[in-house]
């Protein structure tokens, strides 16, 4: 017969148990804190919490960076800003939009993670940093977005 509350087989933490995952936590915690005072995304997830949560005003501008680039087979593409793409995560290049304006040649790495992870596609001959801005007028698109080139590279091969 089982008496009520009889929790034969039941393990109970240990100290050593409990202090690590106490370790973990403050880890994980200071890490979020270094991340939101230092504004820096290197070490994603623990970025800045405001990427996370904001609003868009009704009257706003919404700017969006990307890369186009051309290829040796003549075609125009958007760059797959992302880890199976070009090897590089759009925040990366969102972060580093100022330094790559300063020294466009930081764009060789895109073309090159590119190529590296695509040998049979048509390779990159010509990127451009472009920074497309959509207008917003009481919650809603004004226009088309306005684009800017604000880096051009030639490809090295």
């Amino acid at each position: 017969m089982k008496v009520s509350g009889d929790r034969t087989g039941d393990v109970r933490l240990g100290k050593v148990g409990k202090g690590v995952r106490v370790l973990v936590a403050l880890a994980g915690i200071g890490l979020l804190i270094n991340g939101s005072v230092r504004e820096s995304d290197d070490l994603w997830p623990f970025g800045p919490m405001s990427q996370y949560a904001m609003t868009v005003p009704d009257d706003a501008s919404i700017t969006y960076t990307r890369v186009s680039a051309q290829t040796d087979a003549g075609t125009t593409v958007d760059v797959p800003l992302n880890i199976e793409g070009a090897g590089v995560a759009r925040a990366e290049i969102e972060a580093r939009t100022g330094e790559i304006v300063a020294d466009p040649s930081k764009l060789q790495a895109v073309a090159d993670g590119w190529a590296k992870k695509h040998p049979d596609k048509p390779k990159y001959v010509k990127l451009e940093l472009i920074r497309d801005t959509t207008t917003l007028v009481e919650g809603r698109v004004d226009g088309p977005p306005k684009s800017d080139v604000l880096a051009t590279w030639q490809v090295r091969r």
